[in-house]
């Protein structure tokens, strides 16, 4: 069961995201998870511990906050079900660390009241939706479900301004205890003011990337010994990989000699295709050499730390 732990109707953005550093919340459980692509955990945790600087609502958020009016009136037409806005911050009872903040809820003919979500995605993410829910909102709303103790949620998705899809969702209780286990665990790295470990996903490779964007000249360190089973790790990947680039670029090669000319390939279901694709792009190094001066004007200076690792000499 869940308690009030404040109203939000009203209340500012800036305030809002106060109320969400006590505790984690349904879109912060594929980041505990470590399977969301945009945040990495530590990110999370750095959030949590009040040490990155304030952010404002992506214009994602926003057009999400803005829309989801509609797309609840849109559900209720459509299925005849009627959902009650919900204002309010809700904390379970058992597990303090749970916060959830809904966007309705509803009555379900067999399991009672039960949660409604509304969700927006652009068309490039259509597939995402096909038959299935992305699995960062699987984990949202068992996420709700866990704090309120209800048995369902409708979920419902407005695709590219003009595909409306609604699922629903029964609670499991198997994913239910990965996420309290999970999360408890993640929540005594805050409390402890204790980083949890980096993980390989992307997100955690763009957090080290934005954290540390640039290199002392010739700083160095001593790494400690535990560094030695990493770099191991690390070279026993990097051989794989160039093993299985090799066996790839090979069935790519022996492919593409088989298409010839053509351009389209068909065995059984497959379709192989080796298209003529046009591109224009600017000649840097000739308008470097004709107009210096220019190319001096609008060239750009990026800047990246390349990783390495070698024998020492």
């Amino acid at each position: 069961m869940a308690v009030i732990l404040a109203s939000t109707e009203n209340m500012p953005y800036d305030e809002w995201l106060d109320w969400r550093k006590k505790g984690i919340g349904g879109s912060d459980a594929s980041v505990v998870c470590g399977i969301n692509r945009y945040k990495s955990p530590v990110e999370l945790w750095m959030d949590k511990t009040n040490q990155l600087p304030y952010q404002e609502a992506g214009e994602a958020a926003y057009w999400g906050t803005q829309l989801e009016d509609l797309v609840r009136n849109e559900f209720t037409k459509r299925t005849g079900i009627k959902v009650k806005q919900t204002n309010q911050l809700l904390q379970s009872e058992d597990y303090p660390f749970m916060l959830a903040n809904l966007d309705g809820e509803c009555i379900h003919p067999v399991y009672g009241k039960c949660i409604f979500e509304a969700k927006t995605a652009s068309a490039y993410k259509a597939g995402e939706w096909d038959d299935a829910i992305p699995d960062e909102y699987i984990l949202q709303v068992q996420h709700y479900m866990a704090v309120t103790g209800y048995k369902g949620t409708y979920i419902t998705v407005l695709i590219g301004g003009n595909t409306f899809r609604w699922k629903f969702i029964e609670r499991d209780e198997e994913i239910i205890s990965m996420l309290i286990q999970l999360e408890g665990d993640f929540w005594n790295y805050v409390q402890a003011m204790v980083p949890p470990q980096l993980d390989g996903s992307e997100a955690a490779a763009k957090f080290l990337s934005e954290r540390f964007p640039n290199s002392v000249p010739k700083s160095k360190i001593k790494l400690p010994d535990t560094a030695v089973e990493l770099i191991q790790q690390y070279e026993d990947a990097c051989d794989d990989v160039n093993q299985y680039t090799e066996q790839k670029q090979e069935a790519e090669n022996l492919l593409k000699q088989m298409l010839g000319d053509n351009e389209i390939g068909t065995v059984d279901d497959r379709l192989v295709t080796w298209k003529s694709v046009s591109q224009e792009r600017l000649d840097g190094k000739t308008l470097k050499a004709e107009h210096p001066t220019l190319y001096k004007k609008y060239a750009n200076q990026t800047s990246y730390r390349r990783f390495s690792i070698k024998t020492a000499m």
